[in-house]
Parts: structure tokens; sequence; C-alpha cells
């Protein structure tokens, strides 16, 4: 399944969502009330409706839940992970350094750097 395909899909929940919980009334008239009240026996009752709105809620917010974990499942898939800019520049620093750590000499102790007073006697 595509990201797209996802992102749509949890639009579409989300608004069915919004719209079944703004339906609900905190005091119990909900739907009924919206319809003129008497009416109540359209949707099978009062009771009826409450219980309907309440698995629909329930429901759809499962499916939101379930849908943006399988997201994160196909976004960590469909892209791939990115170097820094920090560690990029790093590994072009070290690599630019390699070069002059591989040509410096090794370095020398006091006696090998400086010749002795008797070698200069000897060679003038």
């Amino acid at each position: 399944m595509s990201l797209y395909l996802f992102i749509i899909l949890i639009a579409i929940v989300a608004i069915l969502l919004i719209l079944i919980i703004m339906v609900q009334n905190p005091k119990g008239g909900g739907l009924d009330s919206t319809f003129g009240g008497g009416g109540g026996n359209m949707f099978g009752g009062v009771q009826e409706t409450t219980n309907f709105l309440d698995k629909a809620t329930w429901y759809l917010f499962s499916l939101l839940v379930i849908l943006i974990l399988l997201s994160n499942s196909v976004i960590l898939k469909t892209t791939a992970p990115e170097k820094s800019q920090v560690k990029q520049a790093v590994e072009e620093h070290a690599k630019d350094l390699q070069p002059r750590l591989d040509t410096n000499p090794t370095p020398t102790t006091d006696k090998q750097a400086t010749p002795s007073k008797k070698e200069d006697n000897t060679k003038k």
C-alpha cells in the first residue's frame, strides 16, 4: 500500500470520527433530538441510537490508531535513512586528513635528530 493511500484513509476516518462525536450529545439527546425528538423509532429508539454512536466512535478510533501505526511501518520502509550533514562533513574531513597522516614521518627521538659532537668534528 502506498503512503498516500494511508494518508487519505486516515483523513477519511478522522473526519467520520469528528462527525460522529459532534452528533453525540453528552446529556443523552444526541441524534434523536436532531430528528425532532419524537422520531426515535426511526433508528430503533434512543437507547439503540446511543449504543450505535458509542460503538461507531470506538470502532473508528481503533481503526484510526491501527492505520496510523501501519502507516508508520510504510514510512520506514519507503524512506531510506539519510546521513546527517554533520556526519557527512566529519567523514569528508577525515578523508582529507588521511593522506596527510600517511605521509608524515614518525616522530624521532632527540638522539636521532641531533648529531653528537664527535661526529661533527670528524666530518670537518
